[in-house]
C-alpha cells in the first residue's frame, strides 16, 4: 500500500518568482521576507514549509536564520506521547 504523496504549498504572492533574483533584492522586499521566515519559523513551521512558501531553499531559509541567530529544532517529527520505557528484564 503506497501513502497518498504529500501535499505541495504554493508559494505566496509576495515572493513568488523572486528567487531568480538572487541576492539583489531590493531591501524591502529582503526585509520582508526575512521576517517572514523568522516569525514562520518561530510560529512551528518547517525548514520545508518555509521555503516552498517563500519560493526558495530550505538551505537559504537556514542560512536567514542563521543570520538572525535562530537556534534551529532538532530534525525530526515532534514527539507525541507519553515516552517509552526503556524494556527490562
Amino acid at each position: 500500500m503506497s501513502y497518498p504523496p504529500r501535499p505541495q504549498l504554493t508559494p505566496l504572492p509576495d515572493f513568488a518568482g523572486t528567487a531568480s533574483q538572487g541576492r539583489f533584492l531590493d531591501r524591502e522586499l529582503r526585509e520582508k521576507l526575512e521576517t517572514f521566515i523568522v516569525s514562520a519559523y518561530a510560529q512551528g513551521r518547517s525548514l520545508r514549509e518555509i521555503g516552498e512558501l517563500v519560493d526558495r531553499s530550505q538551505t537559504a531559509v537556514r542560512r536567514v536564520l542563521a543570520s538572525h541567530q535562530i537556534p534551529l529544532r532538532p530534525a525530526g517529527a515532534a514527539r507525541t506521547g507519553a515516552r517509552r520505557r526503556p524494556h527490562q528484564n
